[in-house]
């Protein structure tokens, strides 16, 4: 279903269809939690979004900012849920969350030994080896 044949959509659903969130359990706690705001205000899960508003969402240390462009029911591909969802988040937090990531995955413990394979893939994924 599209925007064309919605007028409103809870706020849990549409963070989840539009691939903000994994599950829409983890969008639910989220909202509960008080980690998106619609005009500055906390929003509860069952809150209906409109076309046209801005949400904040706080995920993983970083304030990102979405713009409703459209309505989804129901999780779609990545490249339909762009369609449905404008990021308006500055590069530069973006770019504070990727060196943060780094710095976790460059800190060892000292006699951790050598990385495992898991932690050599996400290292060569870091300098794009």
């Amino acid at each position: 279903m599209e925007s064309k044949d919605l007028d409103k959509v809870r706020i849990d659903r549409w963070l989840w269809a539009v691939r903000v969130f994994k599950t829409r359990g983890e969008a639910a706690e989220a909202c509960k939690g008080g980690k998106v705001e619609i005009g500055g205000e906390n929003v509860k899960p069952s809150r209906s979004v409109q076309v046209g508003e801005t949400i904040e969402v706080n995920k993983d240390g970083v304030l990102r900012e979405f713009k409703v462009t459209g309505l989804l029911l129901k999780r779609v591909g990545a490249k339909v849920a762009v369609n449905f969802v404008e990021d308006l988040t500055p590069p530069e937090r973006l770019e504070i969350r990727r060196e943060t990531l780094a710095q976790a995955i460059l800190k060892r413990e000292s006699g951790a030994g050598r990385p495992t394979k898991r932690e050599r893939r996400d290292i060569d994924r870091l300098f794009g080896d």
